[in-house]
């Protein structure tokens, strides 16, 4: 029976999951599979993969043919670099000794280089992070001194009416103190309003009695003609 070492697929729609897992090669992608050997989330940065690792290296020891993404991924995990190790240890081109010393060391430089892709991964985002906060706080800076020049210049406006309405109020009070002082300075009968009404309606009085009138009228053509022959007797 020809086995396939591949991935099945499952998670959800555009967020996909997959098991690596040990298939019959006439079975169905997503159809019944032998055993599963680990996964692979392609969703993280890095990609999260998770391998059995003597497992994988059993499947790969029986002749398992793996597809092209799952040789990719036991690639990275060091299953084809350990399994060729193993096949130098059979034809007798290395000792086992050996064959384990050289996949550890080069098992923790792989290690490390991961570890650093993802600490640059992470100092990435946390300076992205970073800039976006001092982006957002100059953002709220700013909106902030608008809105403290704002209440300044309307504190500004509102003080200067309220100077102007003070200025009204005292020439105001200034103008009353001045007709009130001038009121003061009249004469007493001008003052007094009784007084001034009393002599008009006298002299309505007088104008309105004709005999009164030609009375005064008479007498004074009498006084006239007695100025008259004064002064013929002088002459």
């Amino acid at each position: 029976m020809a086995t396939k070492i591949r991935l099945q697929r499952h998670g959800k729609k555009g967020k996909p999951f997959y098991h690596v897992v040990a298939a019959d090669a006439r079975a169905k992608r997503d159809g019944r599979f032998i055993e599963k050997i680990g996964t692979y989330n392609p969703n993280t940065n890095p990609a999260t993969i998770e391998v059995k690792h003597d497992r994988a290296l059993y499947w790969l020891g029986v002749g398992a043919q793996p597809t092209d993404t799952a040789r990719a991924i036991l690639k990275h995990t060091g299953a084809i670099y350990h399994n060729h190790l193993l096949k130098g240890v059979a034809k007798g081109a290395l000792t086992e000794a050996e064959a384990t010393k050289r996949f550890e060391a080069w098992y923790s430089e792989k290690q490390a280089k991961i570890e650093a892709k993802r600490n640059n991964i992470n100092s990435a985002a946390d300076k992205a992070h970073a800039e976006q906060l001092a982006a957002e706080k100059k953002v709220s800076d700013e909106r902030a001194a608008k809105i403290a020049a704002a209440a300044s210049e309307m504190a500004a406006e509102a003080e200067a009416a309220a100077e102007a309405a003070a200025e009204e109020a005292a020439e105001e009070a200034a103008a009353e103190e001045d007709a009130a002082e001038e009121e003061a300075a009249d004469p007493e009968n001008a003052a007094d309003p009784e007084n001034a009404a009393n002599e008009e309606a006298a002299d309505d009085e007088n104008a309105a009695d004709p005999e009164n009138a030609a009375n005064e009228e008479a007498a004074n053509d009498e006084e006239a003609a007695d100025d008259e022959e004064g002064a013929d007797d002088e002459e």
